[in-house]
């Protein structure tokens, strides 16, 4: 499962004004940046798990981002059941991939130094931190 790089494009929305305008206009709604739960309106969210997901998919794959409907579908409903409580911490960074607790070899793996990156900077949680 590539959410790995469903979280890439959504962080990209945040930083590239270009990606996110562009992004906003194959919506049809919200300002274009999904780049975390808060920033994932709920008009936005339904957009990306409806009918628009087969062309956010074709668009972040021109920019460079391949993942499937799929997968942009599974990331933007864990972004929503963890921000309405239905997921916890651990639940969510488990079902989007990330390491959940430990260490050892693989959390200096790219994945889990760019997992462990996300969560704090966008999610607000501290993987290394938990036991």
């Amino acid at each position: 499962m590539s959410t790995a790089t469903v979280l890439q494009f959504m962080q990209k929305t945040a930083e590239d004004e270009s990606l996110r305008q562009q992004l906003e206009s194959l919506l049809g709604v919200g300002d274009g940046n999904i780049s975390s739960e808060s920033e994932l309106d709920v008009e936005e969210s339904a957009a990306l798990k409806g009918e628009r997901a087969p062309v956010v998919t074709e668009f972040a794959a021109s920019h460079g981002y391949e993942f499937s409907v799929d997968e942009l579908i599974s990331v933007v409903e864990a972004f929503q059941k963890h921000q309405a409580g239905e997921l916890s911490d651990q639940a969510f960074a488990s079902l989007l991939g990330m390491p959940v607790a430990g260490g050892g070899a693989a959390a200096s793996s790219p994945l889990s130094r760019f997992a462990s990156y996300m969560s704090k900077t966008y999610l607000g949680i501290d993987l290394t931190a938990r036991k």
